[in-house]
């Protein structure tokens, strides 16, 4: 995890902490300096990563201070921290369907620009709460995430990933709405030919490199979305 990075989710978790909430000030950059132990670009950058998840404003003169937070449960369609950053006052366990190696089905290919040779299949439950949050379908280059197993896909896969020292950097989406096929109802628990979401993300490493595709299904009653404008 680059340093920045790395401040900002600690500055995230002391905003958390401390209970700030819209319009709260933080401190002055030579207090976060002393702080956190870094130089002022190092503060900068966190401050300006914060401020891309809609965390914070910046007003020239006047200093930095806290948007108002997302309501409960509701996932931020922005960030790509994962669910388990998101929902960090909830239970967010997985169900692993399946977990395997296979070479790169023909239709993942061109999200991955033809540079791929492997994948991680991953296909999970994701509950929040004990409740049936998504049918989640991810594909992992294994070029860039050599190992997975069934004990790390039942946690956070993208902590995993950033404990490798993987610099995760931005990503594409796709919304649609669809009606749910016989095998996705079942695993929803929900009626077949009910309405979802679904959204399909690539997710790209700060080099630019893409490294995972993912299909996610949520389940309607469940699921919850926020999404918070940085401009």
């Amino acid at each position: 995890m680059l340093k920045y990075d790395e401040v900002a989710t600690k500055m995230e978790a002391q905003i958390i902490a401390d209970g700030l909430t819209q319009g709260d000030k933080l401190p002055k950059l030579t207090e976060l300096m002393a702080k956190y132990a870094v130089s002022k670009s190092t503060i900068v950058k966190a401050l300006a990563k914060l401020e891309q998840r809609g965390l914070i404003y910046q007003i020239q003169g006047s200093g930095v201070f806290v948007r108002r937070p997302k309501l409960d449960e509701h996932i931020n369609l922005i960030n790509n921290n994962g669910f388990t950053a998101d929902m960090v006052k909830h239970k967010m366990t997985a169900k692993v369907l399946s977990l395997k190696k296979i070479a790169p089905p023909k239709d993942m290919i061109k999200y991955f620009n033809g540079d791929v040779k492997e994948v991680y299949e991953v296909k999970r439950i994701r509950y929040l709460d004990d409740q049936i949050l998504c049918l989640e379908e991810s594909y992992f280059k294994t070029s860039v995430v050599s190992f997975l197993n069934e004990q790390i896909a039942q946690g956070s896969i993208f902590n995993y990933v950033r404990e490798l020292g993987i610099a995760i950097g931005f990503s594409d989406k796709y919304l649609n709405v669809i009606e749910l096929s016989k095998k996705e109802a079942k695993l929803l628990e929900l009626p077949e030919k009910a309405p979802a979401l679904t959204i399909e993300e690539t997710y790209y490493l700060t080099s630019g490199e893409a490294f995972d595709h993912s299909k996610t299904t949520y389940h309607f009653k469940n699921a919850k979305f926020f999404i918070q404008s940085t401009t």
